[in-house]
């Protein structure tokens, strides 16, 4: 099966990650990575998997499955196109929004599969399967690979835990405008060091004035990696707002502290005044927010098993038994407008 990785934005290559590595145990997989140029100037894979940043390539490939950890993918490449989602966000209506450029979602969990299950039956162009999230599988071989890292730092810098501080980049729902001298508190008064782990899509000016406060205070680290889960795993404690990551924390045990997070039902403490920061720190890591984080790893993704790609291709490749290689998806002209304006128009062979 000829394989399309669709890399648009720099978070999703540890998305896509596990899927080359589950590729390259079988001969009967050939992967290509697209890899946004514009999002993505250097692609650090680049000596290591075969990627193009030309579209007409991807199309001259005649793909037969194509992974999207997105919204959109060019309408006119061949394909079966699978969403395998950027995160677990789903108080985010923009998760939820079918905007008919993809056969298949593979789902992270029971939660999320009920919800697009519904929405297969009113759209019909589209089939859901279970699978996990890919992350998930990285996470598995990785569990315990930063345990001496962290025991390092915490050696470094005398301290008993780490708080990774992951903020969203969204102007409406990020707490980055308020929440920085709560941190500088926090880090003053608990025995921990802080880590700043931002978004790729940060808006420059939040990103150099924390950069600045990292440079200012001995025990705040600023962490420039596009590996988020790294250091969740490495954290004890997660600090956001209304992240998609914050949902990798719960489903890793970790505490979770929110500040004006939008949605309906919370899991972890959520603050509305930055001021409780530091007793928030006390309070959420008790026996009852335990017990809140367990339904969040059992509803929304329990497939923490290392097999999570396997499952995404015997998922495609059972679609393709039954329906065969789509050529185009099928869409109105305002879709597929909205799929050339961002991607461009092709030479496509008759």
């Amino acid at each position: 099966m000829r394989i399309v990785l669709f890399c648009e934005q720099k978070y999703a290559i540890s998305i896509l990650s596990p899927l080359q590595t589950e590729i390259n145990k079988s001969n009967q997989h050939t992967a290509l990575w697209f890899v946004d140029a514009r999002h993505i100037p250097g692609f650090p894979l680049k000596d290591e998997v075969s990627w193009t940043n030309d579209m007409q390539e991807v199309y001259d490939f005649s793909p037969e499955a194509i992974f999207v950890p997105g919204n959109i993918v060019p309408y006119y490449l061949p394909g079966v196109k699978a969403e395998i989602f950027h995160g677990y966000a789903a108080e985010k209506k923009d998760h939820w929004i079918i905007r008919r450029y993809l056969d298949m979602y593979l789902t992270q969990g029971p939660y999320f599969t009920s919800h697009f299950q519904q929405s297969a039956l009113k759209y019909k162009d589209f089939e859901v399967v279970e699978t996990g999230w890919t992350r998930q599988d990285w996470i598995y071989e990785n569990l315990h690979t930063f345990d001496e890292e962290k025991q390092r730092l915490l050696k470094t810098h005398q301290k008993q835990q780490v708080v990774l501080y992951a903020p969203t980049f969204s102007a409406s729902m990020t707490s980055l405008p308020a929440i920085k001298d709560a941190l500088k508190q926090l880090v003053a008064e608990k025995n921990i060091v802080l880590l700043l782990k931002f978004h790729p899509l940060t808006k420059q000016d939040w990103v150099d004035e924390y950069r600045q406060l990292a440079a200012e205070n001995e025990h705040i680290v600023w962490i420039d990696d596009h590996q988020i889960t790294k250091y969740i795993l490495m954290s004890d404690l997660m600090i956001s707002d209304t992240s998609s990551a914050l949902y990798e924390a719960l489903l890793l045990d970790k505490p979770v502290i929110t500040y004006k997070n939008v949605a309906d039902k919370q899991y972890w403490l959520d603050i509305q005044d930055v001021n409780d920061l530091s007793k928030a720190f006390e309070d959420v890591q008790t026996e009852t927010f335990k017990q809140q984080r367990q339904w969040i790893i059992d509803n929304y993704d329990p497939h923490l098993d290392g097999k999570v790609a396997e499952r995404m291709l015997q998922a495609v490749e059972d679609y393709i038994s039954r329906h065969g290689v789509p050529r185009e998806r099928k869409l109105n002209v305002w879709r597929k407008y909205q799929s050339i304006k961002k991607f461009g128009k092709l030479k496509i062979k008759q």
